[in-house]
């Protein structure tokens, strides 16, 4: 029981960094309103899919916001999205691992679109909604072990990566269908309200 409450102290302490990153670029206020309009925006996007477990745009969102203004606004709009909509779905040990894997999932989308890599190339990007999927199940099934409340076992954690595999793939579906329908519209609006404010 200690290593799982080491475990999870870990994954709520390696949101920090990301936190002061974003902090230590000193964001102008027009561009924090932004973002928080993104994470209220992705907020409202889980709680209306709510019904359908897997099935949600959330990752396409962070994604999308970590495309257009940057891997730190990415990170706080995947991690804050997870915090704030737990009030709603309830929040609990699994929250910090859900902020840390959907901070993510928008900071290396940030860092794969410096060169609009993602933004211009279509099927790179679908490619990463799938990876995201991957990505967000596998993390969410370490908590699925410590959850059990025992030692974390690495036979157990490949047992439930093969029985999550139908969740994965639904993860994995919604991504690509959320970024395909998403994309074309968010990025030419964010990318508007980013040149108009001077976002750089």
């Amino acid at each position: 029981m200690p290593v799982n409450i080491v475990m999870i102290a870990f994954a709520g302490i390696s949101c920090i960094p990301y936190y002061f990153k974003y902090e230590s670029r000193k964001p102008q206020t027009r561009e924090t309103v932004v973002l928080a309009v993104m994470v209220s925006l992705t907020v409202m996007s889980r709680i209306i899919f709510g019904i359908i477990p897997g099935f949600k745009p959330v990752s396409a969102m962070v994604i999308i916001c970590g495309m257009v203004f940057g891997r730190e606004s990415g990170f706080v709009c995947g991690s804050m999205s997870a915090f704030v909509s737990n009030f709603f779905f309830g929040q609990g040990p699994w929250t910090v691992f859900q902020m840390f894997s959907w901070g993510m999932i928008g900071w290396i989308a940030g860092i794969l679109n410096r060169k609009q890599i993602l933004e211009k190339n279509r099927l790179a990007l679908m490619i990463y909604g799938i990876l995201a999927g991957i990505f967000f199940s596998m993390l969410m099934d370490v908590w699925t072990v410590l959850a059990a409340g025992e030692e974390f076992q690495w036979t157990r954690y490949i047992a439930i990566l093969a029985t999550s595999i139908p969740v994965t793939l639904e993860y994995c579906v919604s991504n690509v269908i959320f970024l395909w329908i998403l994309t074309p519209v968010l990025i030419k609006k964010l990318s508007r309200v980013k040149y108009k404010y001077g976002f750089f």
